[in-house]
């Protein structure tokens, strides 16, 4: 079992960058409930609907809009998990998420690679997804594995089962796979569940967790929520992830773009705890700006690290393990 050190806790030689007070925390978090209470999030699903509805919120059902009253939100904080163990297939591997210890994992979504036999640049495939992943199985300073490229000459709408299928025999470490919709992912737990010996033995030592995405501005669309939902009684981790654009999908400043990604993930997070409290769940951000100039999202750019520095603040301050895009 591995627990790596740790970052920015009370000490002297402890190495971190604080970017907000507590105090100031706190108003960031007055003001997200404030836009969930009083503008809410589109929930496209409508079961995701009742069960919110179930939980105290107020659902307009003509409109798909969900208002969240802050004692529903703080509730659903406190019931998720502040220590999750992201489980290995080797128990060696095994990692546990908690406090402010520290991981390093790749990054993902590579949609095009140079080839390092003919140098050609090219798109990915299956057999780039499953050679990835025994990179990142042999690299000591990488603990966790997210699936690096994709399997592009597979249809779309079931690419997400072949990179599970390419990735499931190439790790021994924790890996995320995006899954796309509720059908990939039931099957890519079927998967996960074949590996190591049946449906209880997952749950017990989940290998694998998945990944959804809030839509910017402030909307979880139907897959998102199915998979949240599915995530949740399965006792599967899901990294709820907003990639929200500073100036294109959220607030031009950095505070505003906080305060947007923030009613994303927690709405998602409310609805995975009114699901079955103390689901699992990560709390994510590849947020950035938008490039004004190529109307791109510059992954590399200064202000992707200054967000993520305080999304991580900001999960610490909700006791709760992070995932955040380095910068």
């Amino acid at each position: 079992m591995i627990r790596s050190l740790q970052a920015g806790i009370n000490r002297i030689d402890g190495f971190g960058l604080k970017m907000f007070t507590e105090d100031e925390f706190y108003a960031i978090h007055c003001a997200t409930l404030e836009v969930m209470r009083d503008t809410g999030l589109y929930v496209g699903s409508k079961e995701a609907r009742d069960i919110l509805a179930g939980v105290g919120a107020e659902v307009d059902e003509e409109n798909e809009n969900v208002k969240f009253p802050p004692y529903v939100v703080e509730d659903a904080i406190l019931s998720a998990p502040s220590t999750i163990l992201l489980a290995g297939r080797n128990p060696k591997h095994d990692y546990v998420a908690d406090s402010k210890r520290v991981a390093f994992m790749n990054f993902g979504e590579g949609l095009r690679i140079i080839d390092p036999y003919s140098k050609e640049y090219r798109p990915t495939t299956k057999d780039d997804v499953a050679k990835a992943a025994l990179m990142c199985d042999a690299m000591d300073q990488i603990l966790l594995h997210n699936r690096a490229v994709g399997a592009d000459e597979m249809p779309g709408p079931v690419q997400p089962l072949h990179n599970a299928e390419a990735i499931f025999p190439n790790i021994s470490k924790h890996c995320f796979i995006g899954a796309m919709n509720v059908q990939n992912f039931r099957k890519m737990i079927d998967m996960a569940a074949a590996v190591v010996g049946g449906r209880d033995r997952l749950r017990e030592r989940p290998f694998y967790s998945t990944i959804v995405c809030p839509t910017s501005p402030l909307k979880l669309v139907p897959e998102c929520c199915d998979i949240l939902i599915e995530a949740a009684r399965q006792g599967i981790t899901v990294c709820i992830l907003s990639m929200a654009m500073a100036g294109a999908t959220s607030p031009v400043t950095l505070a505003g773009t906080l305060v947007t990604h923030n009613a994303e993930v927690l709405g998602g997070i409310v609805l995975s705890q009114a699901t079955r409290k103390g689901a699992p769940i990560i709390y994510g951000s590849s947020t950035t700006i938008m490039d004004l100039k190529t109307a791109t999202a510059p992954v590399g750019s200064p202000e992707l690290a200054m967000i993520n520095a305080a999304v991580a603040g900001l999960a610490q301050y909700y006791l709760l393990p992070s995932w955040v895009a380095g910068g």
